[in-house]
């Protein structure tokens, strides 16, 4: 199984062979509360490490999505927009935000593991 990294804006992103699959950590639903609305990225289009790259609205805010690498979008996960309310229910499985083909893989170097993410995560909300 390949290594889930993890950015302060609370995303993740998993390496399938050239693939990088991006969406939001379970930390970030639980912010956000009960999810109702969600843009995906435009496949095709090219975005650089930290750009937005959707939004997310709950009942209590609205959040940007960043990527956490550059590259360009593959595909975007349809199921999402359809029921926002799957992200509450998988934030780091089924209900992943976008694949995209990364320019530079040593950008995930730059990122958290899931120990760090957790330590961040938990330093952030207190």
């Amino acid at each position: 199984m390949s290594e889930v990294k993890f950015s302060k804006e609370h995303e993740w992103i998993k390496l399938e062979g050239e693939v990088a699959i991006v969406g939001i950590t379970k930390h970030a639903t639980e912010m956000l509360g009960d999810i109702v609305f969600v843009e995906l990225p435009e496949k095709g289009s090219s975005i650089e490490k930290d750009g937005t790259a959707g939004v997310v609205e709950s009942t209590k805010a609205a959040s940007d999505v960043y990527t956490p690498v550059s590259g360009e979008i593959i595909d975007t996960n349809q199921t999402i927009v359809d029921d926002p309310a799957k992200i509450n229910e998988d934030p780091e499985g089924a209900a992943w935000f976008f694949k995209m083909k990364m320019k530079d893989s040593s950008e995930m170097d730059s990122l958290m593991n899931k120990e760090e993410y957790d330590k961040f995560a938990k330093e952030s909300s207190s």
